[in-house]
């Protein structure tokens, strides 16, 4: 989109290279192989696309048919110059991707004409049902992808209009089973749950139409019909897309992957094409965002200090001085929402819901035109008294303040035309008439657009949105400085604030109505023409989520430098989950919105909950056939790790050629900083001394007994409980000396040989769902038993339960040596003591590493990778260790098998002490992020071979179990404090804001006494004595001292 003839992309082109060309006039590819017009069926599995459909930009051009026609601007054969149109640029940081496309038609992060937003969907809708025909369009049901694509998808489904709509969710409902999932790969929020209301929404046979914003690699939508179709097999697919910019090899890998699965995949694009990135851009662009980022105080956001407050922070009080007050009072408004209808796609909508939304919009808007036409000047409630809501039209505030009357002279020209008159908003005559399917008929400039006059005698209204007079629901005239209006929604709650902002336009006359939606996905905001992201305001989430409490973003409302994009009125839709204290607290939504506007109005859409849980076992499945997958079989020893073919097969990629490793410490620095994700390198193997290899012995020799009798009593629990011919699959590398183990009790004592097999599961990321695939393939689910060394603080089992949620056919729970953090009811032990392979890395785990996921080299349909150290061979005691806890099986089977009845006879059930345990650690010693705290002595061990550790925390007492923390501590210059009273042996904390030279948990080298110099880099050291003792104040009862003194 062009504000003054300046794209909103230049910004971002001019710095970083980046450039935008248009796809093919009407192409039209089937399977793979390239056509030129018309349209075919794409045949059984392969592809075909469409690009081209009529699309009207933000700014009133219409392109033509195919993105490389004419279009009505007059520039015709430019496809870059609608691509330009339909999108803009801006910048954020992510190691993978440095720029976003940022859609004008979307309603997400540009505030937009609502009935350009509907039409752009409803449009593409049409396409597909053209596509499909009407019987198949009636068995078809629509997805849309969480956040950003749930208002575009559910549009397509208005377009469709025969088929239901569901829409992925990261929102997970209490008593509302999950009957599918699947995982975003490159995402800030990378889970996506599917909670219908009706189990079988998704069991029919008809096409899956799958709608998301932009179709930029296909990974996504890959993931997707992987996983649904193993348990909802279908022979049609139709993916959606407002631009479609893969690449060619992104093009020619969705080309394969059809074809595999034996089922047509159709692709229809508003517009294609690629998108040019020079080769440093990445480089380029990390540089521009922390330029920026540094360079920009709040107020530059859009928003007030007090209004913007860090990630994850609780809201307070204001600091003195500052007037939270300021700004209009909350008018809140009774939209007469029907009675069980839904507020979106998020257990299903169907045309029979859609009806009734329909019909009730026309009231719904009819109550908030009164409300902006009613001066806010009643009494409001203290700030946070929600206990009795408001009566309709009452402000609210969390303040208590009442503005004045907005004067006249405020009324503003369109955004984007600061040049037009305030009343310009009279429509021609000629575009009144325009049909509702012409998408030329809606234009970025209300002067353009078609709108329904509100009647022409409005009749003073009672209460708004309420009243037993039959005038509450008419519309009065709007105030005259109402002359911009923005409803704003609120993440994956689009289509409800889009249709009542529609329904809005349409009753008030003069008034430019504007609609977008609240975020999750941190944007860098300059605020120049030629960028599409102007200004930020920055709050706390305000629905207590699941993943736990994090900043929320409002793009484009306040009006930065420019007072034309002054909304002088906004109504914010929240469901009924989000109408919480924090939307009210002063540093809440409400608050920074109340900044930037003169009239303020919050409407609540009730959140439907399903009346029957659902329960997808009940579901009659069909058996999707095995997807043909690369030839990938089990990698074994020799060939593969230093264990023997027998022992384990892995369920991995061979990594060994390429170069993975990095320094801990810069590691550390990515990792924290957001640039990488743990999983994407390795860190430098360690190398024991002859001290520490020592140690490994001696802590060996005297746990040997210790270990088995546990692996005995797992084993055995496993055998009587889960499965009498269990399949083991170890979760690499940790797990899988244990699953050998548990193998080789087996064969001791019962003489079974089981299968084991080794896979990896990556915190934030999910397990492997390739090799799930594979296991599935090849065994009964239902005799997977999922294997771990120990829990700490449980966050792998949460990580496996939540992975597992779209495979009910896997059983979660997780068997595990030790469950220290009482996180699992199958384990061995529930002691926090050495386990010695914990000790080392590769060289007691067959020399594999730890596993990877990386983007560039792991695809939709491959497993994870590992690297083989063939070179440590001469350091690898894998062996010593299984032969030394195996040999002592005899001698212990009589206690272990009591062992197992005596825990068979026991409540076992997790109480996640563990957890509550790291959250309170986590809080006192002022670090915010239970990622960072590893409790008991494996995860401590690891915390010292792989990480930069900051302390550790020790059991006062403890003896030989930590002889080994003790020394990797001294090696690495690390203070442990002695506790009383800790519910694990160790706590390993990593460093809580790590950069090089930091050793202060703000991130900052510490010189004060008694503080230890670990840095090394004197230029740092900026940091008071007085600043360390506010990092560690309020913690009693410990006697820290470096190990070095011990």
């Amino acid at each position: 989109m062009s504000v003054g003839n300046v794209w909103s992309g230049q910004w971002v082109a001019d710095r970083l290279g980046v450039r935008l060309d248009g796809g093919r006039d009407g192409e039209v590819r089937r399977g793979g192989e390239e056509c030129r017009g018309g349209e075919g069926d794409g045949g059984r599995g392969g592809v075909s696309s469409q690009s081209g459909d009529r699309v009207t930009s933000g700014n009133g051009v219409t392109s033509g048919n195919g993105v490389s026609g004419r279009n009505d601007s007059g520039r015709g054969g430019d496809g870059g110059a609608e691509l330009r149109e339909l999108l803009g640029l801006a910048l954020r940081r992510n190691p993978k991707r440095a720029h976003l496309l940022v859609s004008n038609v979307l309603g997400k992060h540009v505030p937009q004409r609502p009935a350009i937003v509907h039409d752009a969907g409803v449009r593409l809708g049409r396409r597909v049902r053209e596509l499909l025909g009407d019987e198949a369009a009636a068995r078809a049901v629509v997805l849309g992808y969480a956040e950003t694509a749930t208002g575009l998808g559910h549009c397509v489904a208005d377009g469709l209009a025969l088929a239901p709509y569901l829409h992925s969710t990261r929102r997970p409902v209490p008593d509302v089973a999950t009957v599918g999932g699947f995982e975003e790969e490159h995402s800030h929020a990378t889970s996506h749950l599917l909670l219908p209301e009706d189990p079988g929404l998704l069991a029919s046979t008809g096409p899956l139409v799958l709608v998301d914003d932009e179709f930029s690699t296909g990974r996504t939508v890959l993931n997707t019909i992987a996983a649904l179709h193993r348990r909802f097999p279908r022979d049609h697919y139709v993916v959606v897309a407002l631009v479609d910019v893969r690449s060619p090899e992104d093009r020619a890998r969705l080309d394969a992957f059809a074809a595999d699965l034996g089922a047509r995949v159709d692709l229809v694009a508003a517009a294609a094409g690629t998108v040019h990135l020079p080769d440093d851009v990445l480089e380029r662009g990390a540089k521009l965002v922390a330029a920026h980022e540094a360079a920009t105080a709040p107020d530059h956001e859009g928003v007030p200090a007090p209004t913007t407050p860090p990630a994850g922070a609780v809201p307070t009080a204001p600091p003195a001085g500052a007037t939270p007050d300021a700004g209009p009072a909350v008018a809140r408004v009774d939209l007469g929402w029907p009675e069980g209808l839904p507020d979106g796609g998020r257990h299903g909508f169907t045309p029979a819901h859609r009806a009734r939304l329909e019909a009730a919009l026309p009231t719904m808007a009819t109550r908030l035109a009164n409300a902006l036409a009613q001066a806010p000047d009643d009494p409001a409630p203290p700030a946070g008294d929600h206990s009795t809501p408001p009566a309709d039209g009452a402000p609210t505030s969390p303040g208590g303040h009442t503005a004045p009357d907005a004067p006249a002279d405020n009324a503003a020209a369109p955004a984007g035309n600061p040049s037009a008159p305030a009343d310009n908003a009279a429509a021609p005559a000629d575009n009144a008439a325009a049909p509702a399917d012409n998408p030329s008929a809606a234009a970025d400039n209300p002067a353009t657009a078609p709108r329904r006059t509100a009647p022409a005698s409005a009749i003073p209204a009672g209460p708004v949105g309420g009243g037993a007079g039959a005038t509450a629901d008419r519309p009065r005239p709007p105030r005259p400085a109402s002359r911009r209006v923005l409803v704003l929604g609120f993440e994956e709650l689009m289509y409800a604030p889009l249709r009542i902002a529609k329904a809005l336009d349409d009753v008030l006359d003069g008034v430019e109505v504007r609609y977008s939606t609240t975020t999750r996905s941190p944007v860098l905001a300059v605020d120049d023409p030629g960028y599409a992201i102007r200004t930020r305001l920055t709050f706390p989430a305000h629905d207590e989520p699941a993943d736990g409490p994090g900043p929320r973003y409002a793009y484009n409302v306040a009006p930065g430098a420019d007072p034309h994009r002054r909304f002088d009125a906004v109504v914010a839709v929240v469901d009924s989950t989000a109408d919480t204290p924090a939307l009210h607290a002063p540093g809440g939504l409400l608050a920074a919105l109340s900044a930037h506007t003169d009239r303020l109005v919050l409407a609540v859409v009730p959140a439907y909950r399903p009346q029957t849980p659902p329960t997808p076992r009940t579901v009659p499945e069909r058996q999707a056939p095995p997807m043909h997958q690369p030839s990938y079989e089990p990698l074994r020893g020799p060939d593969f790790s230093s264990y023997a073919p027998e022992e384990v097969g892995w369920l991995l990629q061979d990594f060994s050629h390429v170069t993975l490793e990095a320094p801990t410490e810069e590691r550390e620095e990515a990792i924290q900083s957001g640039g990488a994700h743990y999983a994407e390198s390795l860190p430098v193997e360690y190398q024991p001394n002859a001290r520490y290899q020592e140690l490994f012995r001696a802590a060996l020799d005297a746990s040997a007994a210790r270990i088995a009798r546990a692996v005995g009593a797992v084993t055995e629990t496993v055998l009587a409980e889960r499965s009498p011919r269990p399949v083991l699959v170890s979760l690499a590398r940790a797990g899988t000396p244990v699953g050998v183990l548990m193998r080789r009790w087996a064969q001791h004592a019962h003489g079974l040989d089981l299968p084991h097999y080794a896979v990896s599961i990556v915190r934030g990321r999910g397990i492997d769902t390739a090799a799930l695939r594979w296991l599935a393939d090849h065994h009964d689910p239902s005799d997977v038993v999922f294997v771990d060394g120990w829990t700490g603080k449980g966050a792998i089992t949460r990580e496996l339960s939540d992975a597992l949620a779209p495979y009910p056919d896997f059983d979660p729970r997780i068997a595990v040596l030790a469950d220290p953090g009482r996180c699992v009811d199958t384990y061995g032990t529930r002691d926090d003591f050495l386990v010695p392979s914990a000790c080392l890395n590769s060289t007691v785990s067959g020399l594999i590493s730890r596993t990877v996921l990386r983007a560039d080299l792991v695809g939709p349909n491959d497993f994870h990778g590992a690297k083989y150290y063939r070179e440590l061979a001469d350091s690898d005691v894998s062996g010593y260790f299984l032969d030394t806890v195996s040999g002592r099986f005899a001698e212990v089977a009589e206690a272990a098998m009591a062992d197992a009845r005596q825990l068979a006879a026991t409540d076992r059930t997790p109480t996640w002490e563990g957890w509550a345990a790291v959250e309170r650690i986590s809080q006192e010693y002022g670090i915010h992020d239970v990622n960072l705290v590893k409790p008991g002595v494996g995860e401590t061990t690891r915390v010292l071979l792989r990480r930069v550790p900051w302390k550790i925390l020790a059991q006062r007492g403890a003896g030989a179990d930590l002889d080994h923390v003790r020394l990797l501590a001294e090696q690495r210059g690390v203070p442990v404090e002695e506790i009383d009273g800790l519910p694990y042996t160790c706590v390993g904390l990593i460093h809580p804001r790590y950069t090089r030279g930091a050793t202060g948990a703000d991130g900052k080298a510490v010189t004060a006494a008694g503080t230890p110099d670990t840095a090394g880099t004197p230029d740092t050291a900026d940091t008071t004595g007085t600043e360390h003792e506010a990092n560690t104040a309020g913690i009693a009862n410990r006697d820290e001292r470096t190990v070095a003194a011990r």
